[in-house]
């Protein structure tokens, strides 16, 4: 891939991660605005969908989902996961500070390891394969 191609993928790379935490984060904060929901009741689903941060989020989220399309369509499976996993690293720091949700140290360390894992992945190329695998086309 050229140096423009690489700039396209890392560009949708950033796109994918903070599309993700501000829709998911935005999802968090719209939920607990709510409140608990314990019923199979469509109404409670309706109330949810009626509060701003929780339309806020889904349409972002739907805008991550649109860009992981994308990036999916530019590099391989087995580097778009652990690369956006960098993404939950930020959801755990924004719900930390943000929303104020306690991080056990056990979640610390899974998040440290993930870390480790966004960064071992970045150091790959993204893509491995030429054109579709022959069973896909």
């Amino acid at each position: 891939m050229n140096a423009n191609g690489n700039r396209k993928t890392q560009l949708l790379v950033l796109i994918v991660v903070i599309s993700n935490v501000i829709g998911n984060v935005s999802l968090s904060h719209g939920m607990h605005q709510v409140g608990r929901i314990v019923s199979a009741s469509p109404l409670d689903y309706v109330k949810a969908f009626a509060n701003p941060w929780t339309i806020i989020g889904i349409c972002i989220l739907a805008v991550w989902m649109l860009s992981d399309l994308a990036l999916l369509s530019r590099a391989d499976l087995s580097f778009v996961l652990p690369v956006t996993a960098s993404a939950y690293v930020l959801v755990a720091l924004f719900g930390k500070f943000l929303l104020h949700d306690h991080i056990s140290w056990e979640r610390w360390m899974g998040i440290l390891l993930i870390t480790g894992g966004v960064i071992l992945a970045e150091e790959t190329p993204s893509r491995t394969t030429k054109g579709p695998p022959e069973h896909l086309r």
